[in-house]
């Protein structure tokens, strides 16, 4: 076999498993964590929901990190481009799979919602929101700043605990922890985005307000990933992995 074709046909297969994976991850992070909030808040609460996400997410990393690095998150793929981990068309087509996992996870949910008499899917759903829309009444401006901080964790974290793209050895265990430590706070909140597809699906199927108030959750995120990536390469000033190095490491 002609070993252009051999190297061409595996880089293929891999950037397929990597964006089936970031389709899968993000369908099961919204459809698990978003759905404890729509299906199961009355028996988890705050903290409960918050450490679903934490251990969705953590069981996602295991999985799917040394395929895709379980990115599951526009602003977690944001902050690897910047930092030179992954090269633009990888970023889109993970941002692509991501969206369409989190539309087809929300959709997964909303038709499990129907099924349960008297459970209330217009406005609400798991969707992020601000002024009468949080349960402490936050303004967009305190919103937006939230969702900038609490991403900038999110991503800071992750890019500081693996140093190319795959998620290996312990490394899916501070993620874990970080997202729970954001749910708890953001909660009150927001709702807690720190995932612009996470917000994406869900609002699609509540509509009304969800909808108007959705550019927020997609900005301040993405906001906030950048803003990690410059960080990281402040604390971290390690040479990055180049995009080709990386997705053979992966």
């Amino acid at each position: 076999m002609n070993p252009t074709y051999r190297t061409t046909s595996r880089g293929g297969s891999m950037q397929k498993r990597i964006v089936a994976s970031e389709f899968l991850g993000t369908l099961l992070l919204v459809f698990f964590a978003v759905g404890s909030a729509v299906v199961a808040v009355e028996y988890l609460g705050t903290v409960g929901i918050a450490l679903t996400f934490g251990f969705t997410l953590l069981a996602l990393a295991y999985a799917l990190g040394p395929i895709s690095g379980c990115h599951v998150n526009p602003a977690v793929t944001l902050g690897m481009y910047m930092a030179g981990r992954i090269d633009i068309r990888s970023a889109v087509e993970r941002w692509v799979s991501q969206f369409l996992g989190a539309i087809v996870g929300a959709a997964l949910l909303f038709l499990l919602a129907k099924q349960i008499p008297g459970l209330e899917t217009s406005g609400e759903f798991g969707t992020n929101g601000y002024d009468d829309r949080s349960a402490v009444g936050i303004n967009i401006g305190g919103a937006f700043l939230a969702e900038v901080v609490l991403t900038f964790l999110l991503v800071y974290v992750v890019l500081a605990v693996t140093h190319k793209v795959a998620v290996t050895g312990f490394d899916g265990l501070p993620i874990g922890l970080a997202l729970a430590a954001i749910h708890l706070v953001g909660i009150p909140l927001t709702g807690t985005s720190v995932n612009p597809a996470r917000s994406f699906g869900p609002a699609l199927f509540a509509g009304g307000a969800a909808l108007s108030q959705l550019w927020l959750f997609i900005v301040a995120p993405l906001v906030g990933g950048a803003i990690a990536a410059y960080a990281h390469r402040l604390t971290h000033p390690y040479p990055n992995v180049l995009p080709a190095e990386t997705e053979d490491a992966v």
